[in-house]
């Protein structure tokens, strides 16, 4: 499975605590502390990706287009409410990460083939580049 699939799975099961739907099923919600020792901690067979660190991992997440983000429920109108759930949000900002891509969201299977690895500029130069050397190579003389 491709990394998106891969994710889709871990974050549809409840084998996994340290990663779920936000309340909106818009974005998917990290506890990276448990994230790390849960997912990425995990060896042999078990390994559900290919790498143990937290940073590759987000690097992957923003090669398929994700962006870290606020979590996306909506605030309350009156202002005692909307400033008690700003404190709420900012303690567990230190626990948990929001990510949001338009192409991953819960009950949207059929979105997640829009889920692509992006390529960088400098990736496309150099395949191009190969590729016209390649073609050189093979041009007669």
């Amino acid at each position: 499975l491709c990394f998106p699939q891969r994710l889709w799975r871990m974050v549809e099961s409840d084998q996994f605590r340290s990663i779920w739907w936000s309340e909106g099923g818009k974005c998917v919600a990290i506890n990276e502390e448990l994230f790390k020792e849960e997912v990425l901690g995990r060896g042999g067979p078990l390994r559900v990706f290919a790498t143990q660190s937290m940073k590759s991992f987000l690097r992957q997440m923003n090669l398929y287009g994700f962006t870290k983000t606020q979590q996306d429920f909506q605030r309350s109108a009156s202002l005692p409410e909307f400033l008690a759930e700003e404190a709420a949000a900012s303690a567990h900002s230190q626990l948990l990460c929001f990510y949001y891509s338009p192409n991953f969201k819960r009950d949207h299977l059929q979105l997640l083939e829009r889920c692509k690895l992006r390529v960088g500029h400098k990736t496309r130069d150099t395949a191009a580049s190969c590729l016209d050397a390649e073609l050189d190579e093979k041009r007669p003389r």
